[in-house]
């Protein structure tokens, strides 16, 4: 079995392994630099298996941000039949890739 962890960072659960690429939440940190992800609720190695109560202590995921950016443009289109309301908007999410080093 490969070693993978289950990590937490900008509200939303992440499945990792050492060498993946991961589109985040934005993070405040330039590329190139290093961040460590230190909410780790789970973590599998071979057939050990380790849960968190939620998050395991000591456990931390070490990674590398590779780039910044912005994701695909999501359309919102809000309609009101008979009544001729329509709003159109568009919204793009920043995003933060991270390459994942060590667990």
């Amino acid at each position: 079995m490969p070693t993978f962890a289950i990590i937490e960072t900008g509200g939303k659960q992440y499945r990792v392994s050492a060498g993946t690429k991961v589109k985040v939440e934005r993070l405040d940190v330039q590329p190139g630099e290093s961040v460590s992800f230190d909410k780790v609720l789970l973590r599998v190695d071979g057939e050990k298996v380790k849960i968190g109560t939620p998050y395991i202590s000591g456990a931390s995921v070490a990674a590398k941000v590779s780039r910044e950016g912005r994701d695909r443009k999501v359309i919102v289109f809000k309609y009101h039949s008979k009544t001729r309301q329509r709003k159109k908007k568009g919204h793009r999410q920043p995003f933060t890739e991270v390459e994942v080093v060590s667990i």
